[in-house]
């Protein structure tokens, strides 16, 4: 393929917002050195935005070039007349305007979050989000393979896992992918060093398709994962979580950095990991198999304790076990779980702590456990929201005599 085929397909990729950082500074490269050459029909191409037919295909690369083309062919005609001179300031016009608004596009790049393509998936659906902003719903037992746009075939989905094979050709520009798993599900992800991440309900991980060569091995968690990471000690891995950075060899490790929690959990099974929060980067601390380091995210104060390790990973297994926890953040790890909404409206509950444990139990058989044993009233709205009815005086007693 030549420079200007290059452009041409680059320019249609503007024109349909997918053009990343680097392949906007080639076209505005290209325009800058071609102003009134072959480069004003692609130029006219994306101002004008044609890329859709009346009834909504797009076109090809070369089917919107040759139109815009002629376009530009009939402008000339109708100033044939004119001095050369105003022709080439009409060209040179163009190309300026261009070049501005492609510079305008970079900068709205460089500072804007990437907007995801709009595509019509089921609330429930767990999404992966490509580099290129295209988005693909995964069914937890399907299959298909993951490819680049050349077709190269970089990994697929083998049921509940999605994985990822390694490249053997370096690349200059780290490409990121983003799985989000929605409350009420749970799926597994293979890295391309081989790490395995099991990803917990209403979480979501950002990661590379291929990690550097040369570089740390890194990946950002929003929610709960379970880290099994393959060793590499040239390249240490580290995943960023809300106000903590984790740094590992070889190891494994559970992570728990929802959005709405007060803390960020990690629980070592395996190895060792380096804990570092964001206000006291230089501040390190050293987790060893069986403790359990909490971060205050509004303080930042990192409290490391001893724990059973089994607790902070039952919900691999579809288990929900409950350690001292308040009844408001046992909804909200039912909410998860279950993918349900659930309205409390007894204040008087919401901070009582609780110890209990269940296997893979239903809402309702859940939810019947603390109705018998602690008088909760509840009612069911829909298949998906639940209200728990203000106190009642039989709960009052059995909290009393519990406590």
């Amino acid at each position: 393929m030549n420079r200007k085929d290059h452009i041409k397909g680059l320019l249609l990729k503007f024109s349909r917002n997918r053009c990343s950082e680097d392949e906007i500074k080639q076209i505005v490269s290209y325009f800058r050195n071609n102003p009134n050459e072959q480069a004003l029909p692609e130029a006219q191409e994306a101002l004008q935005h044609i890329i859709l037919e009346d009834n909504g295909q797009r076109k090809s690369e070369n089917e919107v070039y040759a139109e815009i083309k002629n376009k530009i062919q009939y402008k000339k005609s109708l100033n044939i007349n004119d001095k050369n001179k105003n022709q080439k300031l009409w060209l040179t016009s163009i190309a300026a305007i261009f070049i501005t608004i492609l510079s305008s596009s970079l900068f709205l790049y460089l500072t804007k979050p990437k907007q995801v393509e709009q595509v019509s998936v089921a609330k429930d659906s767990i999404i992966l989000e490509r580099e290129d902003g295209t988005v693909k719903a995964l069914s937890e037992q399907g299959e298909f393979q993951l490819k680049k746009r050349d077709g190269q075939v970089i990994g697929g989905q083998k049921g509940n896992l999605l994985i990822y094979r390694k490249c053997q050709q370096a690349s200059t520009k780290t490409e990121y992918n983003i799985l989000r798993v929605p409350n009420g599900k749970r799926f597994k992800i293979q890295l391309s060093d081989g790490s395995i991440v099991f990803m917990n309900a209403g979480s979501s991980l950002k990661y590379p398709v291929n990690f550097p060569k040369k570089d740390n091995r890194q990946v950002f968690l929003t929610g709960e994962a379970f880290f099994k990471i393959a060793k590499d000690e040239n390249r240490p891995f580290k995943v960023i979580a809300q106000n903590l950075e984790i740094g590992v060899l070889g190891t494994e490790f559970n992570v728990s950095a929802y959005p709405e929690d007060m803390a960020t959990n990690v629980v070592l099974v395996e190895g060792a990991v380096q804990l570092k929060t964001g206000q006291h980067p230089k501040a390190k601390a050293i987790l060893k198999p069986g403790q359990l380091a909490s971060s205050n995210r509004s303080t930042n104060n990192l409290e490391i304790n001893e724990v059973d390790t089994s607790i902070y990973t039952a919900w691999m297994e579809g288990e929900m076990v409950f350690r001292n926890i308040s009844f408001e953040n046992i909804l909200k790890k039912m909410e998860r779980h279950f993918g349900v909404t659930i309205i409390n409206k007894n204040t008087t509950i919401a901070k009582e702590k609780f110890n209990a444990s269940f296997g893979e139990e239903s809402l309702f058989n859940i939810l019947e456990y603390f109705r018998k044993t602690y008088g909760l009233d509840y009612t069911q709205q829909s298949d998906r929201q639940i209200i728990i009815n203000p106190k009642t005086n039989k709960m009052n007693q059995d909290l009393e005599k519990e406590n």
